[in-house]
């Protein structure tokens, strides 16, 4: 007998699964068309992003090639390229290539480069740094104190990846523009920073030797 009622059970079973079916089955395979082609949407995203970021790294180390051959107008061009259309990780590298590459011809057009960088917002925090840090380096012999400090103070933060050599340099700005005051007080920040590499650390000392005893005190 029980046997008997699991036979009606099943044939019940089945019964309701065949009218779901013929009612939903539209809807199941949709659903199923949907997500496989969204996989294969994901999938074939990937593969595109693979394929652009071996590309870009491929142009960029073709740049690089360019720069240490000497060739650097062809370097140059290389680097903008790569910046106006690869993955945001290449396209800022390759902006910061570029503006080094003028710098070789022109240092001033250079550092109007590195500044655009500092202002986008789409570069990463070190990298706004470094480009500060590299307008900074071509422009001490002839930026005053002043503009210095505007441009590489953002960068000289606890949190900051260069700081240690934004301060040195506004350092020595400040030194070069007989300003002890300001140069004593990037110099302690050196000194008491306990990250500061050893040898910054000593030409911290050195020029801290040179300053007037008055700004000692």
């Amino acid at each position: 007998m029980s046997e008997l009622f699991s036979e009606i059970d099943e044939d019940l079973r089945r019964e309701k699964l065949k009218k779901l079916w013929e009612q939903y089955s539209v809807f199941i395979v949709a659903g199923a068309i949907l997500i496989i082609a969204a996989v294969g949407g994901w999938r074939g995203y990937q593969y595109w992003q693979a394929k652009q970021a071996a590309e870009a790294g491929s142009a960029f180390e073709a740049a690089i090639t360019l720069s240490e051959q000497g060739k650097h107008a062809e370097a140059e061009a290389a680097f903008a390229k790569i910046a106006a259309g690869s993955s945001r990780g290449y396209a800022g590298l390759a902006r910061l290539r570029a503006a080094a590459e003028v710098a070789v011809r022109d240092p001033q057009e250079a550092a109007k480069l590195y500044d655009s960088i500092t202002a986008n917002p789409a570069m990463s925090t070190s990298e706004q740094d470094l480009a500060r840090l590299r307008a900074g380096s071509l422009l001490m012999e002839t930026a005053p104190y002043d503009a210095m400090r505007q441009r590489l103070e953002p960068a000289t933060g606890p949190d900051r990846t260069y700081r240690h050599s934004a301060r040195e340099l506004l350092a020595l700005s400040a030194w070069r523009n007989n300003d002890a005051v300001a140069a004593r007080q990037w110099l302690d920040m050196i000194a008491n920073d306990g990250q500061t590499p050893a040898g910054m650390r000593s030409r911290a000392e050195a020029l801290q030797a040179l300053l007037p005893p008055a700004a000692k005190s």
